[in-house]
């Protein structure tokens, strides 16, 4: 998600290749699995087995399919077809695909969760660091993986279920983050008492959240939950809360906390 957000949204479009998937697994399995095997397509069969009893229940395409399946889904990806389509659609569509394909020995299924997450990115749909679609899938890992092989099961690749399944995830983690911030705003009383509603980055709100949490907060504690922001730019989000009248300093030098206001 980081490495996601990092990208400039009037160019992530051009992201939606295979080296980005290359990309993705390399940034995913780091560390987790043997080098040799990371960003690198497999060159064996290999089995899905169910969660819950341990049988099998996905026998991916052969490794030598592989290549000419991805060139034939990132082609589709490409076509005028899928640009038409409505990106949830699209994105749970990548996610199936590359699952079904199941290009690496280990890490398919997060390397899929990614580029489907950078798919809905690039329609626009920014969520940051707000929720990942793990959160939902793995919430319920047995309905994931039977969502997942209803397609198979059809008889007919008929993608109505997982689709049905995968808006409705994403629609569930979306109403989350409504809640959160409405929540903060009610709990900091923003409509009432400045007479309109507060524009807050991201990274404001988790500025909030960690204040409503804590009571007080130093510069260190907003770097634990922003370590990919810099200190300068942490300061500069809490002096623009300080002036909008939602969160008020004290102290001075080293002894400095941020309170909520009125707190």
């Amino acid at each position: 998600m980081a490495w996601i957000d990092q990208q400039p949204s009037k160019q992530a479009a051009a992201l939606l290749k295979i080296d980005t998937l290359f990309t993705l697994h390399r940034l995913t399995m780091n560390r987790l699995i043997p080098p040799e095997q990371i960003a690198a397509f497999r060159q064996q069969q290999v089995i899905v087995r169910g969660a819950r009893d341990g049988q099998v229940v996905f026998r991916p395409p052969v490794s030598v399919e592989v290549p000419y399946l991805l060139e034939d889904f990132f082609a589709w990806l490409e076509s005028p077809a899928a640009q038409e389509m409505h990106p949830i659609f699209r994105a749970a569509i990548t996610h199936y695909q590359l699952v079904f394909v199941h290009p690496f020995v280990e890490g398919n299924g997060r390397t899929a969760r990614a580029f489907a997450t950078l798919v809905l990115y690039v329609a626009g749909y920014d969520f940051k660091r707000f929720f990942a679609l793990e959160e939902y899938f793995d919430s319920d890992v047995e309905s994931y993986y039977q969502a997942l092989l209803s397609v198979q099961q059809s008889g007919q690749a008929d993608l109505s279920y997982w689709l049905e399944y995968f808006a409705y995830g994403l629609a569930l983690e979306i109403e989350k983050v409504k809640q959160k911030v409405m929540k903060l705003s009610q709990d900091l009383k923003m409509q009432r008492e400045l007479g309109q509603q507060v524009a807050l980055s991201e990274r404001q709100i988790l500025l909030l959240e960690l204040l409503q949490n804590q009571g007080q907060i130093t510069s260190d504690d907003a770097q634990m939950i922003l370590p990919n922001v810099s200190v300068d730019t942490i300061l500069r989000d809490l002096k623009d809360l300080i002036t909008k009248g939602v969160v008020e300093k004290k102290g001075v030098t080293k002894g400095v906390r941020y309170q909520l206001l009125g707190k």
